[in-house]
């Protein structure tokens, strides 16, 4: 049974990251977002480390919102690049896309 607390979308989408690296250094880059939620989303490609618990400003076209990382894949594993990031309290949804009707529409994924 998935224990997720929302129905997820897979999808590409190119997002602007901002933040701060495991080595204390600010950072701006490109990167893709391969699914989302309500709740949160998986970036990919990133190629800064980043830690658990970190704040990341994200900028889907003009629409920008703040994120904390729960979780980052390690180094060498399959999961290298990515990190899972949570929708903080207050923060507009920047998706721009119905998730509830995405889901219905091509099933929970």
């Amino acid at each position: 049974m998935d224990r997720r607390r929302s129905a997820r979308v897979t999808t590409l989408l190119p997002v602007r990251i901002w933040g701060v690296d495991a080595c204390a250094l600010p950072f701006m880059q490109l990167a893709t977002v391969g699914n989302i939620s309500s709740a949160g989303a998986v970036l990919q490609g990133l190629r800064r480390q980043v830690l658990p618990g970190e704040v990341l400003d994200v900028q889907f076209g003009q629409e920008r919102a703040q994120f904390r990382v729960v979780w980052v894949g390690q180094h060498g594993s399959p999961r290298a690049g990515e990190a899972g990031i949570e929708s903080l309290p207050y923060q507009p949804c920047i998706w721009n896309l119905n998730l509830e009707r995405c889901c219905h529409f091509v099933g929970n994924g």
